[in-house]
């Protein structure tokens, strides 16, 4: 296997800068570049057509051969740079990955930029969600339900923190993601004639009376606080999941996959 150079130095430039994009958000946003580790992860970014700049291995850990694998057929062919193991540890976020980290191009995630595949889509939508392990188990459900589309409203999490890439297992590639205001979003559903079916407590009918088989969105808040008003207003109808125990509420990545596989189950998937 060739590769174009060999980094040693944590001190180098590339290396430098990489850990700025592991690290800092505003890195991130401001260079639209991000960091990918581990091989599934990078296997789901370039299904999802990402394009990948530069692959960093540590040669210890990762099969060449896997590498080679990995970039065949992509184009641009990303440059290829083996690293010390000093400088993988520093650049690696989790103990157990593969030895391969990329820098990566992130996307602009507009509601323009939406395509769904069916008349009738399915969507969740979710609003102000702020950890990144929910917006990871979030597009995991997402990913295993063949949702037309996830939708985050008022995001407060950088899409491409790589804790959200970690808990989503490299879903947030293989998923039509969009965000957007509040308002907005409530435009986008409405114009395209899509349900609005709201998790609330209050003026709620079972989820399972709900008919989700037309065009419908299924909404869902943060624990604490729930969905804004707003949401509550312009809904098609709030939903509830019955609950038996003495709290009111679950998790809301549990809750929108409850949600999510009824309306599943009624369209026959």
């Amino acid at each position: 296997m060739s590769y174009i150079k060999e980094i040693s130095s944590i001190h180098n430039p590339l290396v430098r800068s990489t850990i700025s994009l592991k690290e800092k958000s505003r890195e991130r946003k401001k260079n639209g570049l991000f960091i990918i580790e581990g091989i599934k992860e990078l296997q789901l970014a370039v299904k999802g057509r990402y394009t990948l700049k530069t692959i960093l291995f540590y040669p210890e850990l990762v099969n060449r051969n896997a590498i080679m694998e990995l970039v065949h057929g992509i184009s641009p062919t990303p440059e290829i740079i083996s690293i010390s193991k000093d400088i993988f540890q520093k650049l690696a976020y989790r103990d157990t990955t593969e030895g391969i980290l990329a820098v990566a191009v992130s996307r602009e995630h507009t509601l323009e930029s939406l395509k769904f595949k069916n008349d009738n889509p399915l969507i969740l939508v979710a609003e102000a969600p702020e950890k990144p392990g929910n917006i990871g188990a979030l597009l995991r459900t997402a990913d295993a339900a063949g949702l037309d589309a996830v939708i985050i409203a008022n995001p407060k999490s950088d899409l491409y923190n790589p804790n959200i890439i970690r808990s989503s297992v490299g879903c947030v590639f293989t998923t039509d993601i969009a965000m957007g205001s509040t308002p907005e979003i409530i435009q986008f559903l409405i114009g395209r004639n899509i349900n609005i079916n709201c998790a609330a407590l209050s003026a709620s009918k079972p989820y399972t009376e709900i008919d989700f088989t037309k065009g419908t969105a299924i909404v869902v808040g943060t624990e604490a606080t729930g969905l804004s008003e707003q949401w509550l207003k312009n809904a098609t109808q709030n939903i509830i999941i019955p609950m038996h125990g003495e709290i009111d509420s679950m998790n809301v990545s549990v809750s929108a996959a409850i949600l999510i596989f009824e309306a599943i189950r009624q369209r026959g998937f």
